[in-house]
């Protein structure tokens, strides 16, 4: 005989099991084989884990699901419950966000942790009015140029097709007197590939992700800046979790951090290596270029205190003391 309190009593465990599970989408616009992004599926891993499967984190590469400038509206919208940004591509909606992409003012992984670290509080501020929350940052390498021809002083990048990812590389392009072309990563291959762009500032890691050596055959090592992706997660959807899935987030995230940290360190002379091995020259800038870029990055420093006004100052004078 049938128990039918047995019956409901069981469907109401499940059912309220069922409504337990939680399924995020997290958005990024790097390709799967990119360390951050291997670094945010391994994150999304140790949530379920941790949750024992109640909190599964859907990870979507390549700008599959949104296109890179859409990612931090998705989140802050709530069309998406996570997502990965790179912060200085918002560097119009607060200069707060441009920090660790200006030229020239941390250029060490030591320096641009502690540039991290005076700044978290400033940015957590911004992002907490916007609904969003900061779980986890990772830089990428000190940035150099790609360019198609042998250069020894900024004069020799007037003219140039350049790509502008951002507002600071877009203000590179204006000052070198280059033409600047607003390129996303997962359209770079190509847009090298029919001469839309002849040069561009970013990582080791972009240019072997790209393929960059396809099109592009020279590298300067001017380690101008570090930029970091910021792994955000709108608020709303976060404080509708249980403690214990707060929990398990916001450890796997601290330790999402600290890998992706060392990880970044260790890849940035391995994707020099493997350019150089398909064919890329691998050049030291020349004394005149290293102080061309310097100076270029004094006056972007300069506009960036101006824009930042006395909170920036603040974060400058700190970082300058730590």
């Amino acid at each position: 005989m049938i128990d039918k309190k047995g019956l409901v009593l069981a469907s109401l465990v499940f059912g309220s099991a069922a409504m337990a599970q939680v399924k995020w989408d997290l958005p990024t616009a790097y390709p799967p084989a990119n360390y951050h992004t291997e670094n945010i599926v391994q994150f999304a891993k140790d949530v379920e884990t941790a949750t024992g499967g109640k909190l599964r984190i859907t990870v979507h590469a390549n700008a599959s699901l949104f296109k890179a400038p859409e990612i931090k509206r998705a989140v802050q919208s709530g069309q998406a419950q996570a997502g990965e940004i790179l912060l200085a591509n918002f560097s119009n909606e607060n200069p707060i966000y441009a920090l660790d992409g200006v030229p020239f003012l941390a250029t060490t992984y030591g320096d641009a942790r502690k540039l991290y670290d005076v700044s978290k509080p400033a940015m957590e501020k911004l992002l907490a009015a916007q609904n969003m929350k900061v779980l986890f940052m990772v830089p990428w390498a000190p940035q150099g140029i790609y360019i198609k021809k042998e250069i020894a002083s900024v004069a020799d990048l007037r003219g140039v097709k350049w790509r502008a990812y951002s507002p600071a590389t877009a203000k590179i392009a204006e000052l070198v007197g280059a033409q600047p072309v607003q390129i996303q990563q997962a359209e770079l291959s190509a847009a090298m590939a029919t001469g839309a762009v002849e040069a561009y500032m970013s990582s080791g890691s972009t240019g072997y992700d790209t393929k960059t050596y396809e099109s592009i055959k020279n590298f300067y090592d001017t380690q101008a800046w570090i930029p970091k992706n910021a792994v955000l997660v709108n608020a709303k959807a976060f404080d509708a979790l249980d403690a214990a899935g707060k929990d398990a987030v916001l450890k796997a995230a601290a330790a999402a951090e600290e890998r992706g940290w060392k990880t970044a360190q260790a890849k940035n002379d391995e994707y020099k290596k493997l350019l150089a091995e398909r064919g890329m020259k691998i050049h030291k800038p020349s004394p005149k270029l290293d102080a061309d870029m310097r100076q270029v990055g004094g006056i972007m420093q300069a506009d960036w205190l101006k824009l930042a006004g006395a909170d920036g100052a603040a974060i400058v004078d700190a970082y300058k003391k730590k």
